[in-house]
């Protein structure tokens, strides 16, 4: 088995870490790590932006300040860094939590050449609190981080297996795509990730690749090459 990319940035939706009512679901976070860990031996050099729907949306406080909310749905994100940082440690994998907003007791802050670093000593890359900025979504800072490190691809893991025209779960009917430009995206408005994180992507030419974290080897498929999801470009 071989890998097709050397560096990836892997955005995994708060919500897909969830299930039944769990906000985090040991199994899913398990297969996660079973996954990174084969890749990593490949020498693939991964790193993960995460988000925070499962414990909070900014949407969520509509009667509050739109920065507080943002602001909390950043620290939601740290939840989830360090639940995934705990898991991949106990399987042996060296992993480092970076968040843009400093919170040097449980992470340290995101520096550029530093986070490159870490992933040329092969370890993992836990990217929390998205850019730091509130009115920026978890999938803007994916873009801005797979920008910043020199990323090949981003492979966007969510709780749906690939771009549809429409939500598959309330229509049978829904069109799946398997290619997708950045522009179908935007003129027709396709919900896979925020225009600021498309135009992003656009402008620095990274490709997205949108496909169903809970598949079987999922993230193992998406790097290796093999047809899963729906690639954008």
């Amino acid at each position: 088995m071989k890998s097709k990319y050397k560096r990836v940035i892997i955005k995994i939706s708060g919500e897909a870490l969830s299930s039944n009512g769990n906000a985090l679901d040991n199994g899913i976070i398990a297969k996660v790590v079973n996954d990174i860990k084969i890749v990593r031996d490949l020498g693939v050099e991964v790193g993960i932006t995460i988000g925070g729907g499962n414990f909070w949306r900014g949407r969520q406080g509509e009667h509050m300040d739109r920065a507080t909310a943002d602001h909390m749905g950043m620290l939601a994100t740290v939840i989830n860094a360090l639940a995934l940082q705990d898991a991949f440690e106990q399987a042996g994998v060296a992993t480092r939590v970076m968040t843009a907003l400093t919170i040097t007791r449980v992470a340290e802050p995101y520096i550029q050449r530093k986070a490159i670093r870490h992933l040329e000593k092969g370890r993992v890359v836990i990217f929390a609190c998205g850019t730091g900025n509130p009115y920026f979504s978890t999938d803007t800072g994916a873009a801005l981080r797979a920008a910043e490190i020199g990323a090949e691809i981003i492979l966007l893991a969510k709780n749906v297996d690939a771009v549809y025209n429409c939500d598959p779960k309330t229509n049978p009917d829904a069109v799946r795509y398997e290619e997708l430009t950045y522009l179908d995206l935007l003129s027709d408005r396709l919900k896979v990730m925020d225009t600021t994180a498309i135009t992003l992507c656009m402008d620095n030419n990274i490709p997205v690749l949108v496909f169903g974290l809970n598949e079987d080897n999922s993230i193992v498929r998406a790097i290796t090459g093999q047809k899963i999801g729906t690639i954008i470009k």
